[in-house]
């Protein structure tokens, strides 16, 4: 049986974990000829609330707007478009919510072959309030999920 992925969700947090499974997707997405969805979520404490943390802000709450959805975007322009060098066939998509939610639900409603995460996200608070964003999606994904983690990064029991 051989693997073929046809598209790759790669979600960022922009921790350093985040960014080095950049190159693990950006990689994917090229030896496959695949379709490489960006994916941020920008970070709701509620399940059911319009609130997200507006991370331009220094963190604060605010309604979810398609202001805030494109400040979003653009961050992940700035931060991603350099690096996608001669790769073309991707997107950006930024959405608010629960982020393993929000990355399942988007999964599987686009078909997503293959989700490529951090291991380890940008908040110790998540970790020790809800769980792990990558265990969650990993339990909960139709498809392969993969969690990268940084080696540089050292792991403290």
């Amino acid at each position: 049986m051989e693997l073929k992925y046809k598209k790759i969700l790669y979600c960022t947090d922009f921790s350093d974990d985040a960014d080095y499974a950049f190159l693990t997707a950006l990689d994917m997405a090229g030896k496959y000829q695949a379709h490489l969805v960006v994916f941020h979520v920008l970070h709701s404490s509620h399940k059911y609330s319009r609130q997200v943390v507006d991370e331009a802000e220094g963190g604060e709450e605010a309604f979810l707007s398609p202001d805030l959805l494109e400040k979003g975007t653009q961050k992940l322009r700035e931060k991603y478009g350099a690096r996608m060098g001669s790769f073309q066939d991707f997107e950006y998509q930024v959405v608010g919510g629960v982020p393993f939610v929000e990355i399942v639900r988007f999964a599987r409603a686009s078909n997503v072959d293959c989700i490529v995460l951090g291991a380890s996200g940008s908040s110790e608070l998540d970790k020790t309030t809800f769980g792990s964003t990558a265990e969650n999606v990993a339990r909960r994904a139709h498809c392969t999920v993969m969690a990268i983690r940084f080696p540089g990064k050292i792991f403290n029991l």
